[in-house]
Formats: C-alpha cells, sequence, structure tokens
C-alpha cells in the first residue's frame, strides 16, 4: 500500500517534533542534575526545600545560576525562589 505524500509529510514532521521535544527534555533534565549537584556540594546533602528551586534555577541562563548558586546563602537563595 502506498501513503500518500501529505501523510508522509506529516508523519515525518509530527516525528521531528517529537525529537525535538525529547531533546529539549533532555537538556532541562540535564540542566537539573547540574543544579541538583552544586547544591548539594555548597550545602551537603539536599533536603525538601532545596529542591523546590532546582526548577526555578534551572529556568535561568546556565552562567546566572551558577552566579547565584556560587554567591548567595542557602537562605539567600531559598527566599528568592521561594514561591
Amino acid at each position: 500500500m502506498k501513503l500518500s505524500p501529505l501523510y508522509v509529510q506529516w508523519e515525518e514532521a509530527a516525528l521531528r517534533k517529537g525529537e525535538q521535544r525529547g531533546e529539549q527534555r533532555g537538556e532541562q533534565r540535564g540542566r537539573c542534575l547540574m543544579i541538583e549537584s552544586m547544591l548539594e556540594v555548597k550545602f551537603g546533602i539536599g533536603d525538601s526545600e532545596l529542591s523546590q528551586i532546582v526548577e526555578p534555577l534551572s529556568q535561568l541562563p546556565a552562567k546566572e545560576a551558577t552566579q547565584l548558586i556560587l554567591q548567595l546563602s542557602r537562605e539567600e537563595l531559598l527566599a528568592r525562589f521561594r514561591t
């Protein structure tokens, strides 16, 4: 059975979109893991309060997030990102 060219184009576009989403999720997860690691190294074993600021920190440019983690105290980080 031969598929219509329009269907083939749709299918290829859907696959590309899925791949892009997967890549974005992987990159985001990698940023979160790096931030979790930096917080653990600086403050010791992670806790539930620090884990709540990982996502907001990961939304910042990498350099800015790194500077904040290195420069601010635990309390300052929590105050800045607490919702």
